[in-house]
């Protein structure tokens, strides 16, 4: 267990070094699998090798290139809205000190706290956080070149592992899990981030807090963050609700993303998910944390994918670690 602890510390340490390349490339390996329901209809179907490749890759590209597109016009417009601001952040700073002096806090100790909360603050850490998601842009050059690649092989690939089932039927089986868990991962959280993300923009509009379209994205996109990702997707809006129309609409959209994240994200979409992923909680915080270090906000939002492909790899390939099965699963295995 030590020996694994350090190789998991040395790898990853590697992967960190090299996150640049490794976010897109994983990046780019999930979406193949995504799209691999639509490459295998399509092969039943006799469709000719270009159209495997095309069609897949020309769905990924349009996808993507949607969702960043509107992220970055969002972001930017966002950018420009938030120093408008800066004298109702100023009224309220001065209303948050003459509460705290009620309360018996001196205006030093008050100067002291809200010395580094000025709206500069505020833009530079909105900018930092939208930046490591429009990063995703930066690099879609690489992801593109990948995704290629990825499409042009998937077919020789899959039959060259289907091959592999008479030498390593433990690890054909361990990657066709993989890859029926994250498909199935993947579909039941874009649809629920969809609808999550459609209900939040229409509340936020109907609100009148400033750019719904961007927090609807935002909502979208933080839907794929396990456990945190609510809380993520909450804050920007409700710190522009505050500075737009005051406490109140702050407090309503607060009380519209926690009934809309309880009933959607905690009740429904658990029943459609189930545990596709194979990961106990515990472990799925753990995963965030850790790849999110690794490789940035990418491996915040693909922390599952990239936790369940090292469980398939590392645990559930090898009849020799396969007892380690119940401890990341969160499961005690069936009787027999």
């Amino acid at each position: 267990m030590l020996l694994g602890a350090a190789a998991a510390v040395v790898a990853l340490a590697g992967v960190r070094a090299v996150a640049d390349i490794a976010g897109p490339a994983f990046l780019a390996l999930v979406l193949t699998v995504a799209v691999s329901p639509l490459r295998v209809w399509l092969r039943r179907r006799g469709a000719r090798t270009w159209v495997l490749v095309t069609v897949p890759l020309m769905t990924i590209l349009l996808l993507l290139g949607a969702l960043v597109g509107a992220l970055v016009v969002s972001a930017a417009q966002l950018v420009t809205l938030l120093p408008t601001y800066a004298g109702r952040y100023q009224q309220l700073i001065g209303s948050i000190t003459q509460q705290l002096a009620h309360l018996g806090v001196t205006q030093e100790q008050v100067r002291t706290m809200l010395s580094q909360l000025d709206l500069g603050s505020l833009i530079g850490l909105v900018q930092g956080f939208l930046g490591g998601l429009v990063g995703v842009g930066s690099a879609f050059v690489v992801i593109v070149l990948l995704v290629f690649g990825m499409s042009l092989d998937a077919s020789p690939t899959h039959d060259a592992i289907r091959a592999l089932v008479p030498a390593r039927s433990d690890l054909v089986r361990a990657l066709g899990d993989f890859a029926r868990g994250t498909c199935n991962y993947l579909i039941v959280s874009t649809v629920f981030g969809l609808i999550v993300a459609v209900l939040d923009a229409v509340a936020l509009w109907i609100m009148g807090v400033p750019l719904p379209v961007l927090w609807g994205l935002l909502a979208f996109i933080t839907n794929y963050i396990p456990n945190i990702g609510f809380v993520v997707g909450l804050v920007p809006p409700t710190l522009l609700a505050l500075l737009d129309s005051g406490p109140s609409t702050a407090l309503a959209v607060v009380v519209v993303y926690s009934v809309l994240n309880f009933i959607i994200q905690s009740v429904i979409q658990p029943k459609f998910a189930g545990e596709s992923a194979g990961l106990s909680t515990t472990i799925t915080m753990l995963s965030l944390f850790v790849w999110a270090y690794v490789l940035g906000p990418i491996g915040a939002i693909l922390a599952v994918p990239l936790s369940a492909f090292a469980r398939a790899l590392l645990i559930d390939a090898d009849p020799a670690t396969r007892w380690a099965v119940p401890l990341v699963s969160g499961h005690a295995p069936a009787r027999r």
